[in-house]
């Protein structure tokens, strides 16, 4: 049998709104994948180091804070850092349009914005999880 496909989702910094990341942890779980949710306020050297101890395939990372310049470059950063670039980080929140380019540039996987479905954010993940594992080996 072949294992699930493991998602940490995280909110990181000082954003204490964690509806919409509690909704998207369920449709993944609906959709098959085993889910962590590391719950808020949590720092990129927390997010990695459970996403290294619980052997995840992808970090999602909900931030509404306006920080997203900031931490999703340090997750990246540390990823790499703890040599776990394996592991895709993708996210979502309030980021505006020339922030999500400059973000993909760095390498950071799709960024979903308001209005997006879980769907979407499903199919994402099937697609770019066999993908990535696929070019590691």
């Amino acid at each position: 049998m072949e294992r699930k496909i493991r998602i940490l989702l995280a909110k990181p910094g000082l954003d204490g709104h964690d509806r919409g990341v509690k909704i998207i942890a369920r449709a993944l779980r609906d959709a098959g994948f085993e889910v962590i949710y590391t719950g808020l306020r949590q720092t990129p050297e927390i997010i990695v180091k459970c996403a290294i101890q619980e052997d995840v395939d992808a970090i999602g990372m909900s931030v509404l804070s306006g920080a997203h310049m900031t931490l999703f470059p340090a997750v990246l950063n540390l990823l790499k850092e703890k040599n776990a670039e394996h592991i895709l980080l993708f996210g979502g929140g309030i980021i505006p349009q020339e922030d999500i380019k400059k973000l993909r540039e760095i390498g950071v996987g799709k960024l979903f914005t308001p209005g997006t479905t879980s769907k979407e954010i499903v199919e994402y993940i099937k697609s770019a999880i066999p993908e990535r594992k696929e070019k590691i080996i």
